[in-house]
């Protein structure tokens, strides 16, 4: 479980395919702090630990999760957004987060306002995912809240802070961005899906 508060920018030192699956070396101030087993959210995706070396650690991701996330168009030295999972008894300074990722986005417009930023993306609508204004969404990891709310896209306001502590200040339109949507209304969804009475 996360709370969508990133803790620190990685740099991916390395990819390995392996199979169908791919090993991500992770170079991170974090590094020395993981234990192997542990599950850490890069770009929003749960992944677990199963190498550490000096200052990177290594995860891996299967199949379901490359097609499901931009995970599969990293390259070496792209940085990631990292989160460990929170301890219990800790603030949920962001919102709920599972670090399971319900699909991707693309960033269709950026623009700088006075005094921060405003991010919107549009995705797939065909998954019948939904976003409302004022609600949480989860962005490459990183907890925020929805200003502007339409069928298939949304905008997001970011302040100076979260520009400079994730990698949302080397987002281009036309970007692939991993997104989880709100835990509490994909609950309400899958009720309405199944007209439960």
């Amino acid at each position: 479980m996360f709370t969508g508060i990133i803790e620190n920018l990685g740099r991916v030192a390395n990819l390995e395919s392996d199979q169908d699956n791919l090993h991500v070396t992770i170079e991170s101030a974090l590094a020395s702090e993981l234990k192997i087993d542990q599950s850490i959210a890069h770009n929003g995706v749960c992944l677990t630990v199963v190498e550490i070396k000096d200052n990177t650690y290594t995860v891996t991701a299967i199949q379901e999760t490359l097609n499901k996330t931009n995970l599969s168009t990293l390259k070496t030295n792209d940085l990631v957004n990292l989160e460990r999972a929170m301890l219990l008894g800790d603030r949920l300074d962001g919102h709920i987060v599972q670090g399971h990722v319900d699909q991707t986005a693309e960033c269709i417009d950026i623009k700088e306002t006075s005094g921060s930023w405003l991010f919107t993306f549009e995705y797939d609508k065909s998954l019948k995912n939904i976003t409302i204004e004022k609600g949480s969404i989860t962005v490459n990891g990183t907890s925020l809240t929805v200003v502007d709310s339409k069928r298939n896209q949304f905008s997001v306001a970011i302040i100076p802070y979260t520009f400079e502590h994730t990698n949302f200040k080397y987002f281009k339109i036309g970007d692939t961005v991993n997104l989880e949507f709100d835990v509490l209304g994909k609950y309400v969804k899958r009720l309405l899906e199944f007209d439960i009475k």
